[in-house]
């Protein structure tokens, strides 16, 4: 998963601090027995470099702390929609963000899952982001799916573009025809709300689409039914 630049120094930190605070607990133990202070610095040297594995635990560790730290901090970011391009329940329990893009196989095998979750669980909120970063057809699909969300109409334009199999130009007129939608222009909320995506995308590691984000997890790609169901399930749990 690629992180944000900033990310790159808090893990080195944050692994320099799995060494200190072995040494620290080294340092409580020194004022016990007085061991030698080199002798307790190999030891912990010793130890990571015989079980490696950790490094990569404290480093998912840590950076899952801090993806839920911001997403705690930007949650009415995250869960607050553009206009209509929400679903099911306005006040409930869980919301589940989707941040998606219409030319993704993945976000369209995606879509029946979103679609069963909210009509099995009363209490469930999705948030659909867009998110189009597979070139031109995803960028022009994006300004009049947020059209169609502005108009009150996204869910009916997003199933029925999902349904087909392209985001062609002749997908996306069609869509907008089965919404009622007309041809849009690209304007400031638009560029707004798809800066404020890709800023938030960024900033929980999103590698492409789709993303998910439930309660305080990050799910990357076409996990499933079943995952997603998971994951709501475990927040619903923590709320």
């Amino acid at each position: 998963m690629a992180l944000p630049g900033g990310w790159r120094a808090s893990l080195a930190a944050g692994l320099g601090g799995v060494a200190i605070g072995a040494l620290a607990v080294g340092g409580y133990y020194s004022f016990i027995r007085a061991p030698d202070r080199t002798a307790t610095e190999a030891v912990v040297r010793d130890y990571i470099l015989a079980h490696g594995e950790i490094l990569p635990e404290a480093m998912d560790r840590l950076r899952a702390r801090q993806t839920a730290q911001y997403i705690g901090a930007n949650r009415a970011r995250f869960e607050t929609p553009f206009h209509s391009a929400w679903a099911g329940d306005p006040r409930g329990d869980v919301t589940l963000v989707e941040f998606f893009d219409y030319a993704c196989i993945y976000c369209r095998a995606s879509n029946p899952h979103i679609a069963r979750l909210l009509a099995e669980d009363p209490h469930l909120k999705v948030v659909w982001r867009e998110f189009p970063v597979l070139g031109p057809d995803s960028e022009q699909a994006a300004v009049s799916s947020l059209a169609a969300a502005e108009a009150g109409h996204f869910r009916d334009f997003h199933d029925a573009l999902f349904a087909t199999a392209r985001p062609t130009e002749a997908a996306v007129a069609g869509a907008r025809a089965a919404a009622g939608v007309a041809s849009p222009n690209l304007t400031d909320a638009y560029r707004r709300e798809l800066q404020g995506n890709y800023e938030l995308a960024r900033a929980v590691g999103a590698t492409g689409t789709p993303t998910f984000v439930i309660g305080d997890r990050v799910l990357q790609g076409a996990v499933g039914y079943d995952a997603l169901k998971d994951a709501i399930r475990e927040a619903r749990g923590r709320s």
